[in-house]
């Protein structure tokens, strides 16, 4: 009898514990986005489509939520991880062939690249970051590029 009543108590506790965890399935839906506040439009560079932006609230999610673009890019610094948008980037294909270049973007780059390996140089204040990329039909490639220090 004992042991039932502990179960008992620990069921009554885990689902206390639970609760504020178990969201109505309508709360989960994305906040309509305000049009007015997003300005980023797809561009396109040597038959490369690009989106650039995401300085509000607004026009962030509205990039984040746009498909298509398997090349995934965010810039910030400092240690509050703050948005920047004056990076400019450089995208080469394996060969070393420059297949775009940006000037003074962000804080978010969508990039919509043919499947292969690509190094990505970001540069803000003569400070250069890079990476590579192997970019494919399958989900997108995430990178961020952060640099310390302020502004």
């Amino acid at each position: 009898m004992k042991r039932i009543r502990y179960f008992v108590l620990f069921l009554i506790a885990f689902g206390v514990l639970l609760s504020p965890l178990m969201l109505d399935a309508t709360n989960l839906a994305p906040a309509p986005i305000d049009s007015a506040g997003v300005q980023a439009q797809p561009l396109q560079q040597n038959g490369i489509t690009y989106l650039s932006g995401g300085i509000g609230v607004d026009e962030a999610r509205a990039i984040e939520q746009s498909q298509g673009y398997n090349l995934h890019m965010m810039f910030s610094i400092g240690v509050d991880n703050k948005f920047i948008p004056d990076v400019n980037v450089t995208v080469q294909n394996a060969s070393g062939q420059t297949v775009l270049t940006l000037t003074e973007v962000g804080p978010l780059v969508y990039v919509q690249l043919p499947p292969g390996k690509y190094t990505i140089r970001a540069t803000r204040n003569g400070e250069e970051r890079h990476d590579r990329a192997d970019v494919g039909s399958g989900a997108a490639r995430n990178l961020v590029f952060h640099w310390n220090g302020g502004e």
